[in-house]
């Protein structure tokens, strides 16, 4: 049994204090890049936060743009709302940047940022596709920058302490895990191309995408349902309990094979990603465990009902017990026999997690979530959505993070760009 002292030790081990990146200033200036949705809810806090200088907002949609102008502003910032996100990585007094753009925009705005001495919190998940995912990661390493992504159970107390469960052998050696993800989305409709709204610069949040007709079901929010544009419904909520699964598990690579079903059985509308997806996930002996292992991924986003008792989360399967997580209620643990052995309530929160990129910048902290961590847990999507696709088992090597089996599946760990586009990470 894990006791508070253990789970101490094993903490400060993992926030081991690296040499200072930076002398520790009064205040960190940074910028906010996409500033609807998630991008406001990180702004809203950023704003307040004393150690915080906002220097620039950042949006291709005028009407956001203003409204995020104002929050920095009423809060005391002097900030510069810009659409286009190369004017503050030319700025050399910013020193981080938080990006919360469509998924196909998140690696390429934060590839361009590091490679301009910029930190970056990038949200959920870090890449459109595989390939990106590593590019991120090389991109950290080569230009020695902070990279925090946006999945803040890492920061949590409770998901630490179940995590130090796990660790301590509470309920024996873990071969499978299960995390799931079941909600009620909308119906998006079935709309024509129309000419976009005139606050909106829609070339720019095309960006490196494909040149494409705007759809109004598309923009805003609902893009991550587009394969040009998201990863579906399991990189946007999947994640995180995907990450919690890649997290307890240990796994520091991607899968050797990924084998899944499903498609759209509930939605008819214009939505191109599965509403349902049953994902199996296969790790040999000797890829990040001494046993083969199994990491199953559930998803129905018309079902918003819960199993386990948690409505989303993710469940470990030990040999002497079991240990179940619900992903903003707390977690469980079962011994032998279903005995109930322990609990603990609490959700994730935002804070946390963004102190912990702001003490990793300033020296004093690791990030809990980095590049190389998130590569996995969104890579894991992108593997799942191929395997959805084509119907087809895939076979993948982990150490060239190639597909081995399918020709059209390697092809898929990278996506179609516009051409010659500004923004297309080198070495895609």
């Amino acid at each position: 049994m894990t006791t508070r002292r253990t789970f101490l030790k094993a903490s400060a081990a993992t926030v081991a204090v690296p040499a200072p990146l930076i002398a520790k200033p009064e205040s960190l200036t940074i910028a906010v890049v996409g500033c609807g949705g998630m991008g406001k809810n990180h702004l809203n806090l950023l704003a307040k936060h004393p150690q915080l200088k906002i220097a620039y907002v950042c949006d291709v949609d005028a009407n956001r743009l203003k409204e995020a102008a104002k929050i920095a502003t009423d809060a005391g910032h002097k900030v510069t709302p810009v659409k286009d996100l190369r004017t503050i990585y030319d700025d050399r007094a910013v020193k981080a940047v938080w990006i919360a753009t469509p998924d196909h925009w998140h690696a390429p705005a934060a590839i361009l940022a590091a490679e301009a001495g910029k930190h970056v919190y990038v949200e959920k998940p870090c890449s459109h596709n595989v390939r990106e995912g590593r590019l991120l990661v090389d991109a950290a390493t080569r230009n020695k920058v902070v990279v925090q992504v946006g999945t803040q159970s890492r920061s949590a107390q409770t998901c630490q302490e179940a995590m130090a469960r796990l660790k301590d052998g509470a309920i024996g050696e873990v071969l499978v895990a299960k995390a799931w993800n079941s909600q009620l989305r909308r119906n998006l409709g079935k709309v024509k191309a129309s000419e976009p709204p005139a606050h909106l610069d829609f070339d720019l949040w095309l960006g490196p995408a494909p040149i494409a007709p705007f759809y109004s079901n598309r923009v805003h929010g609902s893009w991550r349902f587009f394969r040009d544009y998201g990863v579906g419904d399991i990189g946007n909520d999947g994640v995180h309990d995907i990450d919690v699964g890649v997290w307890g598990l240990g796994l520091e690579t991607l899968p050797n094979r990924v084998t899944a079903l499903g498609g759209k059985y509930f939605f008819d509308d214009d939505q191109e990603w599965p509403d349902t997806q049953y994902v199996v996930c296969e790790y040999d002996a000797g890829n990040s465990g001494n046993k083969p292992r199994q990491f199953i991924f559930e998803q129905r986003i018309w079902s918003p009902y819960v199993q386990e008792d948690y409505e989303n989360g993710c469940a470990f399967y030990g040999t002497k017990g079991m240990l179940i997580v619900g992903h903003s209620v707390g977690w469980k643990l079962y011994g032998e026999r279903n005995k109930p052995i322990e609990e603990m309530k609490g959700s994730p929160s935002l804070p946390p997690h963004h102190q912990n990129f702001i003490d990793s910048i300033l020296g004093t902290a690791k990030p809990v979530a980095p590049a190389a961590v998130g590569h996995i847990s969104a890579g894991i999507c992108h593997l799942a959505n191929i395997s959805t696709r084509l119907r087809r088992t895939v076979e993948f090597d982990p150490a060239k993070e190639q597909v081995t089996n399918n020709a059209e599946a390697n092809g898929m760990l990278r996506r179609r760009y516009r051409p010659n586009h500004w923004a297309i990470p080198k070495g895609v």
